[in-house]
């Protein structure tokens, strides 16, 4: 399975977002992961749809937007009509009978949906909504912040994933071109990374080390 590299905009430059993210979008990247944080659900506040609608124009590339906010249904829309490609939803946060009604009516759209977990969420949580999914994230740090140490004891539930569902994993959290190593072996195939990318000096061999992280 091909590995996709996922940079995420928290790492970037704010105050030149759009160069940020015209030049990320050479480096050989396969979509943009754009964190939503509420101060409820994680303990940190980032960006709105304002911010995704006005980075649309500047890639053609898919965005995923990771919802971590504490009623995501209430805002899922109005970041669709952002121009999200992607709208990835914390099974702590919505019931699978709801994230399966939500996939129906996203996939009707020809939006992809995706589903994650945190780090001490058990893997039985998600297990009525793979069919459902296009993605699984596992968060590999508690979200909330960037620049994260990876927390390793995830990896087992990586594993446990994949030997339940074959569609893309992806982690998120701490990831770098050694922690990218363990991930993919576990089973993952996209790494979602953002200070390992946008704090390299080359950031297309940065990508190209992730891609490469067998």
């Amino acid at each position: 399975m091909d590995i996709k590299v996922a940079p995420s905009i928290l790492a970037a430059d704010f105050a030149n977002l759009a160069d940020e993210v015209k030049d990320i979008s050479r480096a050989g990247i396969d979509f943009f992961h754009i964190d939503i944080m509420d101060g409820h659900f994680v303990p940190n506040i980032s960006i709105g749809p304002a911010v995704v609608n006005s980075l649309r124009p500047h890639t053609r590339l898919p965005l995923d937007v990771h919802l971590m906010i504490q009623e995501p249904l209430k805002y899922m829309d109005r970041f669709i009509g952002a121009g999200a490609d992607i709208i990835t939803l914390h099974i702590e946060t919505i019931k699978p009978q709801k994230f399966k009604q939500q996939a129906e009516k996203l996939h009707a759209k020809g939006i992809k949906i995706a589903v994650s977990l945190n780090p001490d969420t058990p893997v039985s949580r998600i297990k009525g909504v793979l069919e459902a999914a296009d993605m699984v994230l596992v968060m590999t740090v508690y979200p909330g912040f960037g620049g994260q140490k990876f927390i390793s004891s995830v990896l087992p539930k990586i594993t446990e994933i994949r030997s339940l569902y074959s569609g893309d994993i992806a982690v998120d959290g701490g990831i770098d071109d050694k922690t990218a190593r363990l991930a993919v072996k576990a089973g993952a195939n996209v790494l979602a990374a953002g200070t390992y990318i946008f704090k390299a000096k080359d950031r297309k061999k940065a990508v190209r080390k992730l891609k490469y992280a067998h």
